[in-house]
């Protein structure tokens, strides 16, 4: 179950030649796909084009039609594999993931891919999470082009640009007998715009087809002596293919104004950022027209040395654009201007930041300090005036920092993660700390408070295998130790975990706990299914238990719990992990539905019962506030965005009492925490009845008016103070 749907806009994809194209960047990508005649996708999930797999997911019935062969990969090293079929075939393969964690996970396939080449089109769609919207480390893929030798596009912003790099991409790749890396930011990707479509073509040559004239290539295969060889061809007959191709038909753009003293050379990706900091200083206009020359990089790599000569033959100085260090593209043109003699003092770094992403602000700040250098008498009074500071520095926004407390990333409202975490706290105020190795995924969220609980994270599925470096003590006799404890979850588990993480364990018989959190989907990429899904998706199989895989293996010691609320028994379950006697790896496996999963799977239920008049019940606990003692144990085990405090409205109370809004969704966490820990009676179920049915109605009347009258024979019996 994805996080929403694209069963509408996927009819758009069926549009025809001439017809206007209107649409998010992803659904314009997936048309060029099928404009292109692509014969396979895949790819794994991952933001910021984890809706890409969605609407391929979406548009099968049209996949179907076309012959297209689309699967969801188990990994990224997976999709990257499945390029083979493009390299003793004409068919042309496109594959997608995050980069650049997904990029390192299928290095090994692709860099076998780049050395023996393709001889169909082959086209790796890259998320490039890089700046302050990312989620991961930062890094770049240009690196990784350059090392694999496999060409690098970063299209404009542009829905026109991108598509057309999109069907480029293929000609390009083919033209050359080289895969090709489409990098697409996420501005790029959840951008909005228009294109003139043309027709969706089928393959030239179907899979089915491959399989019944199967070809072989020995040149094309990584072996020696065919690898050496394919070395020298990259170099003597590729790299100069694919920068004739890029020249001819011009994929780099020039926004040119002859007589400029100054220009600017950038990645396509920033074109968007770069033109309306040119408009904050009065340089260009929105709809696109600019007074400063700019080279504009489609393709960031190959460098293309003559295009380059030619934009900075004739200018006082010029500015490469390039977010992040090092500073590949800035270096290359350096190499080409000194080599080709060209006067022309080329900045970069020394005007913008080392790294970090290039927003308008920071571009802006940049672009004023070259034209007061170079040219000065672009600049009117205003765009000439000093920098000025951001807006956080003014006196009224500083204040805030000691009055408001920070806001750390947490999970969501009735997470069935935040149980589990909670009966860490607990086990730990009876067993003392344990070394905690966390992974990638929403419960890497336990590292921040309240829980503050995890001391590292390596990688997707890698929290085990992070944690084994400290179980070689456990077989040396007559020493104890502490368990490690590692933490992982379900999608990690299927893309890597099983074999690196549980496999290893017990292949080096290690002592320590791993915990897999399964919330049924692969949530944080946006709740796709999953092998050990509950759904029933036509398309794939799902239903297979990680309990059974984990057997398979070999552990021996598996807990299952079926309930994550449940603190109590979570509690006692890792309290015997961490104490048993038995050796080998314990493993628990904690299931309950991903709750957001959970809303979007009930919720149009719900909406559809009502509408139909059906009875609907709607539960949402409560805090009595008199029975409350503003201890506020419930919250710092549970940290749940719904639960907060109030004043308690009694002068002999004066500390708050929680207090929970209606944001919340009826897990029950609260109270489960709070019983683990200490009993608390103040929280309470109500539950909300919608066209109850007559006798329930009779009763509620019955049970007011009884309510009612008790309450009124208290009162009266309260003692008043004067």
């Amino acid at each position: 179950m994805a996080e929403r749907s694209f069963a509408l806009e996927v009819q758009d994809l069926r549009i025809g030649a001439g017809e206007t194209f209107r649409g998010e960047g992803i659904l314009a990508i997936t048309k060029a796909l099928l404009q292109s005649g692509v014969g396979y996708v895949a790819g794994y999930q991952g933001a910021p084009i984890s809706h890409l797999m969605d609407v391929l997911s979406d548009a099968q019935d049209l996949l179907a039609e076309l012959d297209v062969h689309f699967e969801s990969s188990a990994s990224e090293a997976t999709a990257a594999a499945t390029l083979a079929a493009s390299v003793m075939y004409p068919i042309r393969g496109a594959v997608t993931w995050k980069s650049t964690a997904g990029t390192n996970v299928a290095s090994d396939a692709l860099s076998n891919l780049s050395s023996g080449g393709v001889k169909g089109g082959a086209l790796i769609i890259i998320g490039e999470d890089y700046g302050e919207g990312s989620s991961i480390m930062q890094e770049r893929s240009y690196a990784f082009a350059m090392k694999s030798q496999m060409w690098l596009l970063d299209p404009r912003p542009s829905l026109p640009c991108i598509v057309d790099m999109v069907e480029k991409g293929f000609e390009l790749s083919e033209a050359s007998s080289t895969p090709v890396m489409l990098q697409v930011r996420i501005r790029s990707c959840h951008l909005h715009g228009t294109f003139v479509a043309r027709d969706n073509r089928r393959p030239t040559m179907t899979l089915d087809e491959a399989t019944r004239s199967p070809r072989r290539d020995l040149s094309r295969i990584v072996l020696p002596p065919a690898a050496y060889v394919q070395e020298a061809e990259k170099l003597e007959q590729r790299w100069p293919a694919a920068v004739q191709y890029i020249r001819e038909h011009r994929l780099n753009e020039f926004f040119d104004q002859p007589d400029a003293d100054v220009g600017l050379i950038l990645l396509g990706g920033l074109y968007n950022n770069t033109l309306r900091a040119l408009m904050r200083l009065g340089l260009a206009d929105l709809y696109g027209k600019t007074d400063i020359p700019l080279y504009v990089m489609n393709v960031a790599y190959p460098v293309i040395d003559d295009e380059v000569v030619e934009f900075c033959r004739g200018k006082k100085s010029v500015l490469v654009i390039e977010e992040g260090q090092p500073d590949y593209i800035e270096q290359a043109i350096g190499r080409i201007l000194h080599r080709a003699r060209i006067d022309c003092t080329l900045h970069g770094k020394d005007m913008l930041p080392m790294g970090g992403e290039y927003t308008v602000g920071v571009l802006t700040d940049g672009l004023r300090n070259l034209f007061v250098a170079d040219a000065p008498d672009l600049l009117d009074g205003t765009a000439r005036a000093t920098n000025q500071p951001p807006i956080t520095c003014t006196p009224q926004i500083a204040a805030l920092k000691d009055s408001v407390p920070a806001r750390p990333a947490g999970f969501c409202t009735g997470c069935p993660e935040r149980p589990i975490f909670a009966a860490m706290k607990l086990v730990e105020k009876e067993l003392g700390p344990h070394h905690i190795a966390s992974d990638i995924g929403c419960h890497l969220f336990s590292i921040l408070p309240p829980f503050n609980l995890g001391a590292t994270t390596m990688g997707y599925g890698l929290a085990p295998a992070s944690a084994s470096a400290f179980s070689g003590d456990s077989r040396r006799k007559g020493r104890e130790r502490k368990r490690t404890i590692a933490v992982m979850g379900d999608g990690g588990f299927w893309h890597n975990g099983l074999t690196s993480g549980i496999g290893n364990a017990v292949f080096n018989k290690n002592d320590d706990v791993t915990i897999i959190v399964d919330n049924y989907y692969s949530a944080a990429t946006g709740g796709q299914d999953i092998p050990s899904s509950r759904s029933t998706p036509a398309s794939r199989s799902t239903h297979h238990p990680i309990s059974r895989a984990i057997k398979g293996v070999g552990v021996k010691w598996l807990r299952e719990i079926d309930h994550t609320y449940d603190v109590g028994r979570m509690r006692e379950v890792l309290n015997e992990a961490l104490t048993t006697r038995e050796s080998g790896p314990k493993v628990i496996v904690a299931s309950s539905e991903c709750m957001l999963n959970r809303q979007r799977r009930e919720k149009p239920l719900k909406r559809k019962a009502l509408k139909d008049g059906k009875r609907v019940v709607t539960q949402r606990f409560g805090v009595d506030e008199d029975v409350c003692t503003g201890d506020h144990e419930c919250i710092r085990l549970s940290g749940c965005p719904s639960l907060s405090v109030k004043p308690s409205g009694d002068p002999l109370k004066e500390d708050p009492v929680a207090s929970i809004d209606q944001s919340c969704v009826a897990c029950g966490n609260c109270g489960e925490v709070a019983d683990a820990a200490v009993l608390c009676p103040s929280f309470y179920r109500a539950d909300a009845v919608v066209n109850a049915a007559r006798s329930e109605r009779w009763k509620h009347r019955i049970r007011s008016a009884l309510i009612a009258s008790v309450q009124r024979w208290r009162e009266a019996r309260r003692p008043v103070f004067s």
